[in-house]
């Protein structure tokens, strides 16, 4: 057995059905090579690792952290709910959200899923006690913004969480949501996370996460999604990483006209490994997907992209888009980005792209010849071409708060950080 999942699986005492997922995990192991989905991001560092589960109390962390994250906002700091810093005194008439316990069940695996391949999602599934539980009424409307936090901060060992969300908008509400994942000072902590996400007929959700979390971090995360007829979901994910991070959005168009609009922003530096892949699936008819990422790598870094478009039998009328443009900043930085549509529907629109390489010479020019230096040319070009996917997020405060830490993040790689 993998020193990984031994750690992880030691003094379990959930119930059978908990077990059983558990015994599977134990039987076909970690993904290795030979996987598909994992081919890009190995994980022999990983499995040779052991973490202590966390501790009952909150650990403490500089309040600054989150001075710029205001109510309503729910905290978790390694793992653990965190109502000091919590503040949902101000939540609008028609929402409920609180830490609780969430059903474990799996999700159910897909036909071209190989063993192991969604071992950390089933280990999430069967050790996670405890998480966001999020709700909106039929019919309301929540302009302002809601905000997740989750906090990694250094404890004595190296220590891992799971933590399991659900979020359900009723029929014609809307919502506007926003997830940070953060860290405070170095630390190598491991932590799994699941969101199921349903949103009823005529829901909007409008949805920004954010994920930096520290350079010795190891994260997984997944998103299910499912949507139904004339459900609008639009999101933005700002991936920044850690040591080793992986997100994994599955969004299911169930009903007739659902629309999901994903972007994204991948960037990476120094050593870290980035790995992002979306599994969009059309089942319904009319149905409509826009997915536009941008994504850089500097130092040693690595970004892996999968673009997974499905539009199954009978989804006719579909509409399905994806661009994924990357650029490498350093001869050290690779990105591996696959494009997938498999279209078993006729009378669709569908199509795709993607590109690695470095910033156009002839803008290089045209800027360095009305008098601007390379550095503030390279800077204008860079910042132009990462903020497009931002448009996505319609609150003006949220998108210029996701801004001004794109920028952060951008001018760090300038620096050498």
């Amino acid at each position: 057995m993998a020193a990984l999942l031994d750690s992880l699986t030691a003094g379990f005492d959930g119930d059978s059905a908990r077990k059983a997922v558990l015994d599977a995990i134990l039987r076909d192991g970690l993904p290795g090579p030979r996987s598909e989905a994992w081919k890009y991001t190995p994980l022999r560092a990983l499995e040779r690792r052991a973490f202590a589960p966390v501790e009952a109390a909150v650990a403490a962390f500089d309040p600054a952290l989150i001075a710029d994250i205001p109510a309503p906002r729910l905290v978790f700091v390694n793992g653990v709910h965190d109502a000091a810093h919590s503040d949902t005194g101000a939540l609008p008439d028609g929402v409920s959200l609180v830490p609780g316990e969430i059903d474990g069940t799996p999700r159910a695996a897909t036909a071209d899923t190989r063993p192991g391949d969604d071992v950390f999602a089933n280990l999430n599934s069967a050790l996670a006690r405890t998480g966001v539980v999020l709700r909106v009424e039929a019919g309301a409307d929540i302009g302002t913004p809601l905000h997740l936090v989750f906090i990694g901060t250094p404890s004595d060992t190296d220590r891992a969480w799971h933590l399991r969300h659900a979020i359900h908008v009723g029929e014609g509400a809307s919502l506007v949501l926003a997830e940070h994942h953060l860290a405070t000072d170095a630390h190598r902590h491991l932590d799994t996370a699941t969101l199921s996400l349903r949103l009823e007929p005529r829901a909007r959700l409008r949805h920004a996460r954010i994920h930096d979390a520290a350079d010795g971090a190891t994260s997984f995360l997944r998103t299910d999604a499912v949507l139904a007829e004339d459900a609008e979901y639009r999101r933005l994910d700002l991936e920044l990483g850690a040591a080793l991070s992986r997100h994994e959005l599955n969004v299911r168009l169930e009903g007739d006209r659902a629309r999901v609009v994903a972007n994204g922003v991948l960037l990476v530096a120094g050593k870290r490994h980035l790995d992002t892949r979306l599994g969009i699936e059309h089942v319904a008819r009319d149905t409509a997907c826009e997915l536009t990422w941008r994504g850089i790598g500097a130092g040693r870094g690595r970004a892996v992209f999968h673009g997974g478009i499905t539009i199954h039998e009978g989804a006719d009328g579909s509409d399905a888009n994806l661009s994924n443009k990357n650029l490498l900043l350093s001869e050290g930085a690779e990105i591996d980005t696959q494009p997938v549509l498999v279209i078993h529907a006729d009378e669709v629109k569908a199509a795709h792209g993607a590109t690695v390489g470095q910033l156009d010479p002839g803008a290089m020019f045209y800027l360095r010849s009305r008098g601007l230096p390379a550095d503030d040319a390279r800077r204008l070009l860079t910042v132009a071409f990462m903020r497009e996917p931002l448009g996505v997020i319609a609150s003006d405060a949220l998108r210029s708060a996701l801004e001004a830490r794109l920028d952060a993040a951008l001018a760090a790689l300038e620096d050498g950080k």
